[in-house]
């Protein structure tokens, strides 16, 4: 039973796709920056070399996966039990100082590291049966065009900021959501006053972020909005699962999300240690 860790992008897909695959909903963060490495090249979330993980248990299946693009934490699917200690003495070795895992792995890893601090809190949803906003604003939802891409940048820079996420690539990112159309603005007065942005498809599931409306514009339903035109998009084009997560710290909108019909299916949190 061991942890294997590589710079091989074909390596990690040959030994732990299927695996990861078996979970789609679970596992949406490891399937969709897996693809996107694929097909935009390794430093597609920044300059240093990704990381892949994969556990293979007592009888040689893959049991777990992880994958790491730095600036980002390291992602880690379900872990079993026998393959906590070595995972957290693996993220020593390879520099690794914060995880986003899966409450109770979460949990596991921090008792091994003293010192190591909850930074954030976020929960997985899946959409039930849609349920569209009441009352809709005014305006409409429009698919983001080239002309939006300035604006969006900006957009995703604020998204970044009020976050605490990392914000590198930001154009490449909106491009690269641009060239499949997945991004949504919702107009009022002929103007783009918020959008949502879904992922390209990932063993038939897709996962809606990122979600911004500036501040001048906040609490007038645009949000919620654009959110529900794009889930209905998403499905009708073929989603077998829509997914978003949000952060647990933002109460507004987790109610939202739920009042829209998203159901939640797990909580993670990243952690950082010491060191």
């Amino acid at each position: 039973m061991t942890w294997t860790f590589s710079e091989d992008l074909d390596a990690y897909l040959s030994a732990a796709g299927a695996a990861v695959a078996a979970r789609p909903v679970e596992n949406t963060v490891l399937l969709t920056c897996a693809a996107a490495l694929q097909r935009r090249g390794l430093a597609a979330f920044g300059e240093a070399a990704p990381l892949f993980g994969w556990w293979r248990g007592a009888g040689g299946e893959v049991d777990a996966a992880a994958l790491w693009t730095p600036p980002h934490p390291l992602v880690v699917s379900a872990v079993p039990v026998e393959a906590v200690d070595p995972l957290a003495r693996a993220c020593e070795q390879h520099g690794a100082s914060a995880v986003d895992a899966e409450r109770r792995l979460a949990a596991a890893l921090a008792g091994q590291w003293p010192g190591c601090r909850s930074v954030r809190e976020h929960r997985l949803y899946r959409l039930g049966e849609l349920i569209p906003p009441s009352p809709v604003p005014s305006g409409r939802a429009r698919t983001a065009t080239g002309a939006d891409r300035a604006l969006l940048a900006d957009w995703f820079r604020a998204f970044g900021r009020d976050t605490g996420l990392p914000a590198a690539g930001v154009e490449a990112a909106v491009a690269e959501r641009l060239s499949y159309g997945g991004l949504m603005v919702w107009e009022h007065d002929g103007a783009p006053v918020s959008v949502a942005g879904v992922s390209r498809p990932a063993e038939g599931a897709v996962r809606l972020a990122p979600v911004y409306t500036p501040p001048e514009r906040r609490g007038r339903g645009f949000g919620a909005a654009v959110t529900a035109a794009l889930s209905s998009s998403a499905r009708a084009a073929g989603a077998s699962e829509v997914l978003l997560f949000t952060d647990l710290a933002n109460p507004t909108s987790n109610g939202l999300y739920q009042r829209l019909g998203y159901r939640p299916v797990t909580d993670r949190v990243v952690i950082e240690r010491k060191g």
